[in-house]
């Protein structure tokens, strides 16, 4: 797999720019066979894969919540619910998110998402210079500083993952 930098040009990415956010993206070949994208992402750009984080939708009392773990934990969807003043939360469901985002299970990025919808970062982001996050397709990252992830996404930031 090959490591590269690209224009990007996805609604993430667009997101970005118009907000004036500074950012990478980063590209790689995407095998079609994996299913732990965010693992495959962090293998084939040579990265710590604590810097990785995956994207999750849940449904909390109701509500459709966006949550940015890192790709080496789960989600612990009681701190998600907490962290957003909800006391259930379960995992959306695929078609659900991917309706609700613009994006593809696997290619679901925080940023830019088609409505914008309550989101909680995992603290362990604010402890890395830059992190990664999909850009909005499967083989796209986009790398920025964990602070302006949390500013571009209005999110909250609470431990929600677990190892």
């Amino acid at each position: 797999m090959s490591k590269r930098k690209t224009a990007g040009g996805t609604p993430a990415t667009t997101a970005l720019t118009a907000a004036g956010v500074p950012f990478t993206v980063h590209d790689y070949d995407h095998d079609p066979r994996s299913t732990s994208y965010g693992e495959e992402a962090a293998e084939a750009m040579g990265i710590d894969p604590a810097r990785v984080f995956k994207t999750l939708l849940a449904d909390v009392d109701g509500a459709l919540t966006v949550a940015v773990v890192p790709v080496t934990g789960q989600l612990d969807l009681k701190a998600l619910a907490r962290a957003v003043g909800g006391r259930k939360a379960a995992m959306a469901d695929p078609k659900a998110a991917e309706r609700a985002t613009g994006y593809v299970v696997g290619g679901i990025s925080p940023l830019g998402q088609k409505r914008p919808h309550p989101t909680v970062v995992d603290a362990s982001a604010l402890g890395h210079d830059t992190v990664f996050v999909s850009a909005g397709r499967r083989g796209l990252e986009v790398e920025l500083a964990p602070d302006a992830l949390v500013a571009a996404t209005k999110a909250v930031v609470a431990e929600i993952g677990r190892t």
